[in-house]
């Protein structure tokens, strides 16, 4: 476990070089991780460094080739390498990289026409390309414009409907908060309509004093005051005599007496109501 975390640690100063290196947490599992890193890493550099040896010892056997060839090449034509002027020098040297650019076998007028053709037709077929990628693009672009509206008015939707619902929810619970006060205060008035009635079933009131006897007798009343109005439309013409004076002096008397018993009985009954009120 030390060894490979004293190997993991010198691999992170390589790796991240005068950079300081980020804080991990230290435990079995990242120190093997990057243990296994570390070795991959190492791996694929000794890999590369091969290859790069590889490759100069073939640059330099290619160049070796190439000198003697053109050696050779030179001595079978008569020429030496120091006999043509610059201008030649350079159009063979583009000659060349032409033949290498189109892959050539040889430098002939045969193998270029074919090659300059094939090319042209790429060249034709990479711009058909071009233009069906560029129409391609445009309706993209068009789709991806309408789906940002769409974006944008869904999300202003949501926002509406998120409002909607804080307000609903708020005078949800405000109604519910009402209902609860509602339902304590009716709780409440049962309780002192209970005990209200026990007060007065305990006091024995007589029923002609409740309300609803009160509506009752209200309602006989009012059909009395009815069944009298014809009696009265019948007696209006006879309004004008004059009565009997004897006979007016008993009625008052007794109109008296009936008037000081219902004074008395009305008292009575205010004073037992202002009792039970206290």
């Amino acid at each position: 476990m030390c060894e490979k975390s004293k190997i993991v640690s010198q691999w992170l100063k390589k790796v991240f070089g005068q950079q300081p290196v980020p804080e991990f947490e230290v435990n079995t599992r990242t120190v093997e991780i990057l243990y296994e890193l570390a070795e991959s890493s190492e791996m694929r550099c000794r890999e590369a460094e091969m290859l790069i040896e590889d490759h100069k010892q073939k640059t330099e056997e290619y160049s070796s080739d190439g000198a003697h060839l053109q050696e050779v090449l030179l001595q079978a034509v008569g020429l030496q390498a120091g006999g043509f002027s610059k201008p030649t020098v350079d159009l063979l040297s583009a000659l060349e990289e032409t033949a290498e650019v189109l892959k050539l076998r040889d430098t002939s007028l045969g193998s270029y026409m074919p090659a300059i053709n094939k090319l042209t037709n790429d060249v034709l077929e990479a711009e058909k390309t071009d233009r069906r990628l560029q129409r391609e693009l445009s309706a993209v672009r068009k789709k991806m414009t309408a789906t940002v509206v769409l974006r944008k008015k869904l999300e202003d939707d949501l926002m509406k409907i998120t409002h909607i619902q804080q307000v609903e929810a708020a005078t949800a619970e405000e109604r519910l908060l009402n209902m609860d006060f509602m339902k304590n205060k009716s709780r409440d008035l049962t309780c002192r309509n209970k005990i209200a009635q026990e007060k007065l079933d305990s006091r024995q009131m007589e029923d002609s004093f409740t309300h609803q006897a009160t509506l009752q007798l209200s309602e006989k009343i009012t059909a009395l005051k009815e069944e009298t109005l014809p009696l009265k439309k019948k007696l209006e013409p006879y309004s004008d005599l004059s009565p009997s004076p004897a006979l007016a002096r008993v009625k008052i008397e007794e109109a008296k007496r009936e008037l000081a018993a219902l004074d008395a009985q009305l008292e009575q009954k205010v004073d037992f109501m202002n009792t039970l009120s206290r």
